[in-house]
């Protein structure tokens, strides 16, 4: 199989879930072997979409370097991978992706509406050389090496609302856009005053997000188990900071952003990916240094 880009730019804006401010993504197409990149547009920082680049997984997945932080993007990285898009460069002009509806399908539709154009690269799938388990007690997820990459996941809640929910998914593009990139981010009332006095869900609204009051959803279900069907959509976005697609079947029961991120860390650690990414960090850093040193003599042309 052949990587992928988008065919044109396209844009949209809206307010941060959790900063509240207002934010706006360009979408590009980027060349093969590229990865997906966030760029900022105040500063120009590039921030790769890769595990290393997580700083905070706390409620949301945050991406950053030298001290610039791009604040949930699981959502848009999730719609990303769903739809089979490789290279990407992403222009955030803002502290955070929008939330737009809270779910992924508005990014679905953006990326829809760019189209999608085959490279000559291909893609380079991961495999797995041995079970991985993070977590543990109630909260946890274990990665076993799979034919085909599936999810298979457990959310239990006490919420009269959520309960218990099992699922079990083995992606393809059609069951992604129908079934999973609907699913919206949810929140406790009884857990808004703090969070907001920590800085999150600052943004958060009955237009983006399912707000959950003490017998029910102040706001309806799109499905009878959104609830599971986000966490999914989640692991799905988390998982693609791996900037490969990899052949496994995930288990999880009750996880989160930060269970995911230390998932995939394991898994780059499993299969090498942490040190070739030291490796090109590097050799990166020393071509900047050769670059650096070399200073062009007055009146002569650089070859």
């Amino acid at each position: 199989m052949r990587q992928h880009t988008i065919r044109k730019p396209v844009g949209i804006e809206g307010v941060g879930l959790h900063s509240g401010k207002v934010a706006r993504i360009t979408l590009a197409p980027a060349p093969a072997d590229a990865g997906i990149v966030f760029r900022v547009r105040s500063t120009g920082e590039r921030i790769p979409a890769r595990a290393e680049s997580v700083v905070n997984s706390h409620y949301a997945t945050t991406v950053g370097v030298n001290g610039t932080r791009i604040q949930t993007v699981e959502h848009l990285m999730a719609a990303v991978s769903g739809l089979g898009i490789d290279n990407l460069d992403i222009e955030v002009d803002g502290p955070e992706i929008p939330a737009l509806d809270g779910s992924a399908k508005p990014f679905v539709a953006l990326l829809a509406f760019a189209g999608r154009v085959q490279q000559s690269a291909r893609i380079r799938p991961l495999t797995l050389p041995c079970p991985i388990r993070v977590g543990g007690g109630g909260r946890w997820i274990q990665i076993v090496p799979a034919e085909r990459f599936r999810i298979t996941y457990t959310l239990d809640n006490d919420h009269p609302a959520i309960g218990t929910q099992v699922l079990s998914w083995t992606p393809s593009e059609r069951s992604f856009v129908e079934e999973f990139a609907p699913a919206r981010t949810y929140g406790f009332l009884k857990d808004l005053g703090l969070m907001r006095k920590n800085g999150l869900a600052r943004g958060g609204s009955l237009d983006n997000a399912i707000v959950l009051g003490n017998r029910g959803a102040l706001n309806g279900l799109r499905y009878r188990d959104e609830f599971v069907r986000h966490k999914m959509l989640d692991l799905v976005g988390d998982l693609a900071l791996l900037g490969r697609p990899i052949r496994a079947h995930v288990i999880a029961r009750n996880g989160g952003h930060a269970l995911n991120i230390e998932l995939v860390l394991a898994v780059q650690r499993a299969v090498g990916l942490e040190r070739r990414a030291a490796l090109e960090v590097a050799a990166a850093a020393e071509n900047a240094r050769r670059r650096e040193e070399f200073v062009t003599a007055p009146g002569l042309a650089t070859i």
